[in-house]
């Protein structure tokens, strides 16, 4: 360690040690733990929202998301909460053999399925209780549409777009982890986070925020009125494609993304390394 923060091989070890711990939790408090996440990453989602709903300019309103949402992974890691998309890097500690595959498998899908109702809980209470009426319900329109586009989006690119996201989503964790202090660790994980917002790369957690906010809003007849005036083509806001057109492909591309950086992170960093110190 040097002048307050660990090298990369440091790094790695340290979330062998972290995943060892997840996949050793008490499934109820994996679940809580994983409700919470999701509402502070679905709080990002909102937040970014209204704040750019207005906004004609698409670098301007990409820039300013990239600004906010970066908070809601902060509180995350401040917390402790438990983030599917993090616990992507479980596979270093399996492949260091410090958890089984049944403890890995246990952690994501109590944790995912904790993410999907705390992110539904934030869509919801945003959705039913006036949130969106901002500028008019111009908020509601925006959100519709915005959900809307992410269920049409093509499998492979959303499956693509997983990829590249959680790649970067698992590097601000281990960044994260990299320094002591606090504010270190926030900025660890604050500028990876703004580039994949910046790009607009797919995440599964933000998305059951996103789309369920979309979906929420549009069974508003208030709401969807107005959208249909915008011209927003709602035909392809279903649950159906919710799940199978967006969330399933950016799923398992933020497996594959997450997995891959970790995989790649313990063959440089942890493979053989008890022999050679041996």
């Amino acid at each position: 360690m040097v002048m307050g923060f660990y090298s990369p091989k440091e790094m790695t070890a340290r979330y062998a040690d972290t995943g060892a711990v997840k996949a050793g939790r008490n499934a109820g408090e994996l679940f809580v733990l994983g409700i919470l996440a999701g509402a502070l990453i679905g709080v990002g989602c909102i937040a970014t929202n209204t704040a750019i709903h207005g906004i004609e300019n698409v670098g301007l309103a990409r820039t300013l998301c990239a600004v906010l949402f970066p908070f809601g992974l902060c509180m995350v890691i401040v917390s402790g909460a438990e983030l599917f998309t993090g616990n992507s890097l479980m596979v270093i500690s399996l492949l260091e053999r410090r958890c089984t595959p049944a403890g890995l498998l246990r952690n994501w899908v109590l944790v995912y399925l904790g993410n999907f109702v705390g992110s539904l809980l934030v869509a919801a209470g945003s959705a039913l209780f006036g949130q969106l009426n901002y500028s008019g319900g111009a908020l509601a329109v925006y959100s519709i549409r915005l959900a809307a586009g992410k269920c049409a989006l093509p499998f492979q690119n959303a499956f693509v777009l997983g990829i590249l996201c959680n790649v970067l989503v698992c590097m601000a964790v281990l960044m994260s982890s990299s320094a002591q202090e606090t504010p270190g660790r926030l900025m660890g994980a604050y500028i990876p986070i703004a580039c994949f917002v910046l790009c607009g790369f797919e995440h599964c957690v933000a998305n059951m925020c996103y789309i369920s906010t979309g979906l929420i809003a549009a069974a508003n007849p208030a709401y969807a009125a107005l959208a249909a005036q915008a011209g927003v083509d709602m035909s392809v806001l279903t649950v159906g494609n919710f799940l199978l057109h967006n969330l399933l492909p950016v799923t398992l591309g933020n497996i594959l993304g997450g997995t891959g950086l970790g995989t790649l992170m313990w063959f440089s960093w942890l493979r053989g390394a008890k022999k050679t110190a041996a």
